[in-house]
This record gives structure tokens, sequence and C-alpha cells, in this order.
């Protein structure tokens, strides 16, 4: 699948494109949930799910990319909604790689990071964390048992300053980078670890 051509999901010149990156080993209704409520409470236009060739913090490879795109596509049906492997295509590893080809290939578009707080707790680990604060808005939402750890974290604390109330969460894709919102949401337990851990996929 990676080595077919490049084509980028639609999206008009100026939309609000927000990019939720994942494993999704599976994709579940979590994923589901956590996407319309980041289209409401952030004023996005669109949704892209990256499905990654795999995480660089986790020790054990994902299922194949194959499997768990059509999986995530069956999974996601909203019309503004978009599954992709555009990792895959750019051959990309890290989140910031990523963002950086998809503002040179999309200057157009105005493009939002999505994340749950459990990512935030940890997102000083990743990649050039501060370029991707520095280069575009973060939407990130409330996930089970890691809420207030998010936001008490090291890059939420480096950042407090650009940080959006939950009232002003709408305006985040307008917003120039480094801007970021918290929004608490109804949580969902579901995780794709536990559904492999129970052997549902």
């Amino acid at each position: 699948m990676a080595g077919g051509p490049l084509i980028l999901p639609p999206a008009g010149r100026g939309q609000i494109v927000g990019l939720l990156g994942g494993s999704f080993d599976p994709p579940h209704l979590g994923h589901v949930a956590i996407t319309k409520q980041a289209m409401a409470r952030f004023g996005l236009d669109r949704v892209w799910w990256l499905v990654s060739p795999g995480n660089p913090l986790k020790p054990n490879g994902p299922a194949s990319m194959a499997r768990r795109v059509a999986a995530a596509r069956a999974m996601m049906t909203h019309p503004r909604v978009s599954v992709t492997d555009i990792e895959a295509r750019l051959h990309t590893r890290y989140t910031a790689d990523t963002l950086a080809a998809l503002q040179r290939l999309r200057p157009d578009l105005r493009f939002v990071w999505l994340m749950g707080s459990d990512n935030l707790a940890q997102f000083h680990r990743w990649q050039n964390w501060r370029g991707i604060m520095d280069s575009v808005p973060i939407g990130v939402l409330a996930r089970p048992g890691s809420g207030l750890g998010g936001q008490l974290s090291p890059a939420a604390r480096a950042y407090a300053g650009a940080r959006l109330t939950e009232t002003q969460s709408h305006l985040l894709g307008r917003k120039a980078a480094p801007a970021w919102a918290f929004a608490h949401i109804p949580l969902n337990g579901l995780s794709s670890t536990a559904i492999r851990a129970k052997g549902g996929w």
C-alpha cells in the first residue's frame, strides 16, 4: 500500500482540517467519538485519520497497514472524515516531519493536530515536540485517567500562555501557532490495547 501515489483527501482552500494520528490497531468507537467531539469543539471543517506505519515510542509493531486502514474505513463513515495512509506514502516516521510535508503540499489549508490527554502527558518525549507546537494549533481531548496529568505535563506548562479557554476553543483553527485548547468531553474507556488484550483483533 505504501508504494502507491500520494493522493491527499479532499479539502477546500482555506478549510480547517483536523489531523488525528495513531496506529488504530484496531480502530474503535472511541476514535469515532473523539473525532466527532473534535469537529464540534474545535470548529473543524474536516478530519483526516492518519493511520501510522508504527509508533516510534512503542516497542512492538502494529497489524498490517492494509488491515488497519480497511478496518478504520469500515468504522468511520462520517462524510467529512477521511481515513488515509499518508504517512506511509510520505515515508515520514515522526509527526513533525508529517506536518511539515502536509504544510508544503497544502499551504492553503489550516491544519490542527488532534491528540488525547494521554498523549499530551508524554508529548515532551516526541521528536521535535516544540516544533510541532510552534507549527500548528493543537486540540487536546480528555481521555480517562490522564486529563489532569495532561494539563500539568511539561508541554502544557511550557506553553501555558498559548492555551485557549474552552469557550474560545471553537476558534482554535483560526489561531496562529502556538495555540492549544483542552476539551473536557464525555469519557470513553475503549482502548486499542484493551481490545487486543481480549483477543478482539
